[in-house]
């Protein structure tokens, strides 16, 4: 009887040991986050849009929509992996110019995504870090030029799960985004009419023009590095937080991402520098 219940303590023992090992594993690979999300509004230096506040404060009333929990910040050293494992999603609300300090904290946010973590790009996020070609990559292009506001014609050219219930033919007030060019991995599934365009901006077309012709894209998301992006070049005016189309599309990109999160996994970062060529598998 003494022998099976020391034989019983091991085993239970045992158990524990290896239970308590799951659980560190679990939290080093980000399973504990799948619902926490980073909203990141840093401006450096250069032109700063005063929908920063309008587009957190948009993700923040989402979140407690969907049941997550949201962190803004403006401080670049939160790009350390400490604290980046705790997050399934960044959000780069409006951010424009270079927004890191450090390149230990570039590096940070590629290990990030390369681990599986996912990315969502607002607006004047194709204006951030122009001079870092892998986050160019990442968001799809590199900000070059746009005409002045006006009405726009975006069009819905494919079905996914961030347009869904969306009108075909939307109308609104924005910026369109003009990039040096396109990363060849983005699906596009939104992109404005240029035809609508004012005549003073068709006459500057063609030094901006890109493959796309006059279906330029103006939503995309891909599978990038490791992690998934989802980018929308809409949202110039602070008021379209409020439009009640334009949060259902912010909304469903948001739980597009959501679906593609797996759970960090640091064991499959293999960058040592933040600007090292990309890996293609």
């Amino acid at each position: 009887m003494r022998l099976m219940n020391r034989m019983k303590l091991v085993v239970y023992s045992l158990i524990l040991v290896l239970s308590c090992f799951s659980s560190q594993k679990s939290y080093g690979q980000g399973q504990v986050s799948a619902k926490n999300i980073l909203v990141f509004t840093k401006n450096g230096e250069g032109f700063k849009h005063d929908n920063i506040e309008a587009s957190s404060q948009a993700i923040v009333r989402l979140g407690e929509e969907l049941g997550f929990k949201v962190t803004v910040s403006e401080d670049s050293k939160i790009f350390n992996p400490e604290e980046l494992q705790r997050y399934t999603m960044v959000v780069f609300a409006n951010t424009n110019n270079e927004v890191f300090e450090q390149d230990v904290e570039r590096l940070a946010f590629r290990q990030f995504v390369q681990a599986g973590g996912t990315v969502l790009g607002i607006h004047s996020v194709l204006g951030t870090e122009r001079n870092w070609k892998w986050f160019s990559q990442l968001v799809g292009g590199t900000f070059v030029w746009h005409p002045r506001k006006q009405n726009l014609r975006v069009i819905k050219i494919k079905e996914h799960s961030s347009v869904e219930g969306l009108p075909t033919f939307w109308e609104l007030e924005d910026e369109c985004y003009f990039t040096k060019s396109f990363y060849p991995g983005i699906e596009n599934v939104l992109a404005v009419d240029l035809n609508r365009l004012t005549k003073e901006a068709k006459d500057q077309l063609p030094n901006y023009i890109s493959s796309f012709g006059m279906l330029h894209p103006v939503t995309w998301h891909q599978a990038y590095d490791g992690g998934h992006v989802w980018v929308t070049s809409l949202g110039h005016n602070k008021e379209i937080y409020q439009d009640a189309t334009f949060l259902k599309h912010l909304k469903q990109g948001i739980q597009y991402l959501l679906t593609r999160y797996k759970g960090l996994d640091y064991e499959k970062v293999s960058v040592r520098h933040f600007d090292e060529g990309l890996m293609y598998e």
